[in-house]
């Protein structure tokens, strides 16, 4: 699954570093502690500790469950009363000691649970095995031309696919080294003019590159060195496409994934990196455009993105009901509209579902919220939804009937960051004397603007 012991950095999170050899007697020391353990959770600090951590339940074949750091109280008793983990680790110290002998798990032994956004109720957590990270890092490494010799940048938080199961795992497969900075577009441009080759992020992130880079002739210089700037998570704006571009000379690759599926296209590295396109089907998954009946559409139109591969997770952790909907004869159902090009290029158009929220690099389920939101007693009634933001892509905007006197907007952004995470917190509070409704008692959240 990794590379081989060597004095070669490995991890690099600000002044602190470990080497391959050093990352090898660290991790299997705690391997030890974890061997026969079915589960372990891990808070997902952005740190060395976690990914000794993660680490070493991969050496020693137990699943880890990340943690988001800042998860409110709901969904931390939800998450852990799901997994149910034999232990929770948080920044445990690392100890260099003599490590362990470990037989190779199997390849559908899991790896990492991953838990969703929530978007269509509580989180569910995806079961990721061992095959789906190989396989998929090697597809990757051949899309991008990623090897040992890359050493990527990147400053994604350490509890999902993209931050983890590709910016730190991936490396450490591939022998190349990764260094985490909290982001800026000066911390990433400042290790791009210092030997790194690749960067990580999501749109958010490269809007605010894309203003820095227009402004700062040296910075868009550290920007141009790079070999590689990857974006994904959400749509990438063609306006900040065309920003960077033309300040850096980088094209910006666009790739699509998802927690139960990790990356299934991605533009190649010798690609047309054209804006709003994600590419190409990677080596060894199947991708294919249908209709609600399941049969592939004519090029050009819209259907739902299904795939299949071994990128694809194993389950819905506890949930035989919510698995077995999620696929259709073998192909996974991801739930996203698409219209494939000419030339087979994938262009990503929405949501077969409404209340999908992409903002800051996060998918936020807009239910989730609402549920929230009606526990406090100023709250009637209330919808959700996503209105266009040129920092995050979108904003969260609730739209509130109070139960008498309207609260402060704050008071309820406040009371959604508490039970659930502050990314989730509305940005935006409207109050309204009714919500619109057809004749179902369904909101119509397009009468809301």
């Amino acid at each position: 699954m990794f590379a081989e012991p060597s004095d070669r950095e490995a991890l690099r999170f600000g002044d602190r570093s470990l080497t391959y050899a050093e990352l090898h007697h660290a991790a299997g020391t705690l391997a030890e502690r974890l061997r026969d353990h079915t589960r372990v959770a891990v808070w997902a600090t952005s740190t060395l500790e976690t990914c000794v951590a993660v680490v070493a339940g991969v050496l020693a074949g137990v699943a880890i469950v990340p943690l988001n750091p800042k998860l409110g109280e709901r969904e931390l008793e939800h998450i852990l009363g799901d997994s149910r983990p034999d232990l929770v680790l948080r920044d445990e110290p690392i100890v260099f000691g003599e490590p362990g002998t470990f037989a190779e798990p199997g390849p559908e032994t899991p790896a990492l649970v991953i838990y969703t956004s929530g978007t269509t109720g509580p989180p569910k957590g995806v079961v990721l095995p061992r095959r789906a990270l190989t396989s998929n890092i090697d597809a990757l490494s051949k899309a991008w031309q990623w090897t040992a010799d890359d050493v990527l940048v990147h400053g994604l938080p350490l509890f999902h696919v993209h931050g983890l199961g590709i910016g730190i795992l991936g490396p450490l497969r591939l022998g190349g080294s990764v260094r985490h900075v909290k982001f800026s577009p000066e911390a990433i441009g400042h290790e791009l003019q210092n030997g790194a080759t690749m960067m990580f992020g999501v749109p958010t992130m490269y809007h605010r590159i894309a203003e820095a880079v227009e402004n700062d002739h040296a910075l868009a210089e550290q920007f141009g060195k790079a070999r590689l700037l990857v974006s994904g998570s959400a749509a990438l704006p063609a306006s900040d496409h065309a920003r960077i571009a033309g300040a850096t000379g980088q094209g910006i690759v666009e790739r699509y994934g998802m927690s139960e599926t990790l990356m299934n296209v991605s533009v190649r590295f010798d690609g047309d990196r054209r804006p709003g396109a994600v590419g190409l089907p990677v080596d060894g998954v199947d991708v294919r455009v249908v209709d609600e009946q399941g049969h592939e559409v004519e090029q050009g139109a819209i259907g739902e993105i299904e795939v299949r591969g071994p990128n694809l997770f194993l389950e819905y952790l506890n949930r035989p009901d919510a698995t077995g909907a999620a696929f259709r004869d073998g192909w996974f159902r991801t739930g996203d509209m698409a219209v494939r090009d000419p030339d087979g290029y994938v262009r990503i158009v929405g949501r077969r579902a409404t209340d999908l929220i992409k903002s800051g690099g996060y998918k936020i389920g807009a239910g989730e919220i609402e549920n929230v939101l009606l526990e406090h007693p100023s709250v009637a009634e209330v919808a959700v939804t996503g209105e266009p933001d040129d920092d995050l892509g979108e904003r969260i905007v609730a739209w509130v009937v109070p139960a008498g006197e309207a609260p402060e907007p704050s008071a309820l952004s406040d009371h959604v960051a508490k039970l659930l995470s502050p990314h989730k917190r509305p940005r935006v509070v409207r109050f309204l004397k009714a919500l619109p409704r057809n004749e179902m008692g369904k909101v119509l959240k397009k009468e809301l603007s």
